[in-house]
């Protein structure tokens, strides 16, 4: 492929809208979200929730890259069509595979993931030949091969030693990219490499957290139509919705709306996307443990609280609290008091969510939420509207 024909697959500038095919890529992690929450709550152990974390990390590299892919690249093109439609069957086998990954379908989890990273890079390698924007494609190409090799020698070990070679795994993945990719012959990578357009990126980022409370939603629903219509667990529906209400208003305040703003006024717009990435990550597994919480409550609304439960119903909430404190740092360049303070109230109050029922739990919870929305809303009345300044 010429060099003019290679940049014929970029996007045009000024066209950062997400196509229907980013949106329809997006639906396979609805199963993707829901089949790790059911995998947690099959397992509601510390090393349950750490396999957990790994396959989550691994899925959301896949999400994360297909987006790089459409964020640079024309989705109308054919061929890029059907790299997404390819990645999103891989993906779809990933979902499949999440139940049994750490057991006797580990293979099958692992050799999609390999094939969907390095296909993708192999295939930009080829066709951006004698085009700048293929020297990312190199390292991104160099580093999902070593990253393989410890994805593949987990999946052929058992038990601890695939724990512990995927976890290797994962870490040359996320790793490599916070390095940006240090490559043998072609060093670090460099802004010019990797454009980032920065409205759509931020539209993407908006779509998948739709997405994953559309998870949450799916997960409530289920769980009241196998528990029934009493008024305990309608209760905790209606708690539950609350919270979900709540998870989508604090992410989309002014950081979630300010984000592309943010990678434009960002001296350091690679540095700022990164951020993105790994604070999104954050709060994703916030809403998978988030819907494991849900569910439990909804289940059990007023039994005996277990440690575990409480772990689910004040850690999900807490850990988005985390991703989010974090992405509005990458927008602003500092962190809300109320978020810390949501934070320290929700480990607080775990030891006494021993001896309340799980739905007194889920309140506490949402209370916290509702407290930290109100607080957003308090400090931004009757004062301008406050201007992006990343870190940097």
């Amino acid at each position: 492929m010429t060099t003019s024909a290679a940049g014929e697959l970029l996007r045009r500038p000024g066209d950062p809208r997400a196509a229907f095919l980013e949106l329809f890529f997006d639906l396979v992690f609805v199963l993707a979200l829901a089949r790790l929450s059911q995998a947690l709550l099959d397992h509601l152990t510390w090393s349950g929730a750490y396999q957990t974390l790994v396959l989550l990390l691994a899925l959301w590299w896949v999400w994360s890259r297909t987006s790089g892919v459409t964020d640079r690249f024309d989705p109308q093109r054919p061929s890029i069509q059907l790299l997404v439609i390819a990645s999103m069957l891989g993906t779809l086998v990933m979902a499949a595979a999440v139940p049994e990954a750490f057991g006797e379908r580990g293979l099958v989890f692992a050799g999609a993931y390999v094939a969907i990273l390095i296909g993708q890079a192999l295939y930009f390698k080829i066709a951006l030949r004698g085009h700048e924007a293929q020297r990312a494609f190199v390292r991104l190409l160099f580093w999902s091969g070593i990253s393989a090799v410890p994805w593949i020698a987990g999946a052929l070990a058992h038990d601890t030693a695939r724990v512990a070679l995927w976890t290797l795994a994962v870490a040359v993945d996320y790793t490599a990219t916070a390095l940006l990719l240090p490559t043998p012959g072609f060093g670090r990578m460099r802004a010019a490499e990797l454009a980032i357009l920065g409205e759509h990126l931020a539209e993407r980022y908006r779509q998948f957290f739709i997405i994953a409370l559309g998870e949450l939603i799916l997960v409530t629903g289920l769980a009241l139509s196998r528990s029934g219509f009493e008024a305990d667990r309608s209760a905790a529906a209606v708690v539950s919705f609350a919270a979900i209400v709540l998870l989508w208003r604090i992410y989309i305040y002014r950081a979630g709306q300010l984000l592309a703003a943010a990678l434009t006024a960002a001296r350091d717009p690679l540095r700022v996307g990164l951020l993105a990435v790994y604070a999104h990550v954050v709060m994703v597994a916030g809403i998978v443990v988030t819907a494991v919480g849900e569910e439990v409550v909804i289940a059990h609304p007023l039994v005996h609280t277990q440690p575990s439960w409480v772990a689910v119903i004040l850690g999900g909430p807490a850990l988005f609290l985390a991703g989010r404190a974090l992405f509005e740092y990458l927008v602003f360049g500092r962190v809300s008091r109320d978020r810390t303070i949501g934070l320290l109230v929700l480990a607080a109050a775990a030891p006494a969510m021993l001896l309340v029922p799980p739905l007194v739990a889920a309140l506490a919870a949402t209370a916290v939420l509702a407290g930290i929305a109100v607080a957003d809303a308090a400090r931004a009345r009757g004062r301008p509207p406050e201007a992006p300044s990343p870190p940097g």
